[in-house]
């Protein structure tokens, strides 16, 4: 097919999803809405098609993909399940949790960067469900933006990075959750690991499994990543950026105006042009949907640096303070 100049933005109509749904068959890469961000889907059966993925992104081949299904028993084609799997399939698909296990040989190495384990979701979000079952295969997803750059939220996000390299972007708007998929590792049942915090907490994942969910330390994690969003520094600004466990009104009024201070909570008694936040009143659900934007934002404004205050509490706490660590080189 003849690629246009620039991505093509398709709204969700039923003509639109069948068109989009050929283009994923025919081995094309599309972009897609998910309740957490935009993905790069391609046909996760397709080993070509996937490694247009890694091109467009500019991805290194040692960074697995996570593989998106729509309906339950499309799990059991591409990996082994357990127990713990079915627990967490029902009490949490469809929903933003993704599940490592062990990989079934249909599943192209490409999409596992030649581990023996896959990484499986089913998205919620009702457009993106819509286009899986008219495809009618599983298909692999990561983050619709260049390779280390901050995730996208919207389409247009989405055609900003990479409106030169793909056809086409199903327009799904801004994405509900806003940080990427909780992922656990369940190739052994009795032992979960949590390598990546998202809106699916810890503690909801333990009392589902009723057994302890361990968090991987420098000596436990792989050399080699097994799913996506493992590396010390991701999801990051141009901007050189630093993560503090607080402000003080004085540290940020007695800093350089060409220097950005983001908090999660608007500051009382801190303004400035220079000055930005996440949520008005600290709700962490607004401050996670709105983190990548205003970070694409501020970004943006080519400040000197970028500084970061840590989110308080747990579960989306924990899924924003590990995005902005990594974005600040500190995962």
């Amino acid at each position: 097919m003849t690629r246009p100049a620039t991505a093509r933005l398709y709204r969700g109509t039923p003509r639109n999803l069948a068109r989009l749904a050929r283009m994923l068959r025919d081995g094309e890469l599309v972009a897609v809405p998910t309740e957490t961000v935009y993905g790069l889907a391609a046909n996760a059966l397709d080993a070509r098609a996937c490694r247009k993925i890694f091109r467009a992104k500019g991805r290194p081949a040692n960074d697995p993909l996570i593989v998106h299904i729509h309906d339950r028993a499309q799990l059991d084609l591409l990996a082994e399940t357990n127990s713990a799997a079915e627990r967490l399939a029902r009490a949490f698909w469809p929903g933003p949790l993704t599940m490592v296990l062990p990989r079934r040989s249909i599943v192209p190495a490409v999409v596992s960067s030649g581990l023996p384990s896959v990484a499986v979701r089913m998205p919620a979000h009702p457009l993106f469900r819509q286009l899986l079952r008219r495809a009618g295969m599983p298909v692999a997803a990561p983050s619709a933006n260049p390779f280390g750059y901050i995730s996208p939220t919207s389409a247009a996000h989405v055609r900003a990075g990479l409106g030169r390299r793909i056809p086409a972007i199903l327009d799904g708007g801004e994405c509900p959750i806003g940080v990427e998929s909780t992922i656990v590792d369940l190739r052994d049942p009795r032992h979960p690991q949590l390598l990546r915090p998202g809106a699916v907490s810890r503690r909801e994942l333990e009392s589902v499994l009723g057994v302890r969910v361990r968090m991987p330390t420098r000596r436990t994690a792989p050399h080699a990543p097994i799913s996506p969003g493992l590396l010390s520094r991701h999801y990051s600004p141009r901007t050189p950026s630093q993560l503090h466990e607080r402000f003080s009104a004085r540290e940020v009024g007695d800093s350089r105006v060409d220097e950005a201070w983001i908090f999660v909570a608007r500051p009382a008694g801190v303004s400035g042009e220079n000055i930005f936040w996440l949520s008005e009143r600290g709700s962490l659900r607004e401050a996670a949907r709105r983190l990548f934007h205003t970070l694409r934002l501020v970004d943006a404004q080519r400040f000197k640096r970028l500084h970061f205050e840590r989110a308080r509490g747990g579960g989306l706490a924990d899924a924003i303070n590990d995005r902005l660590a990594r974005a600040a080189g500190r995962g």
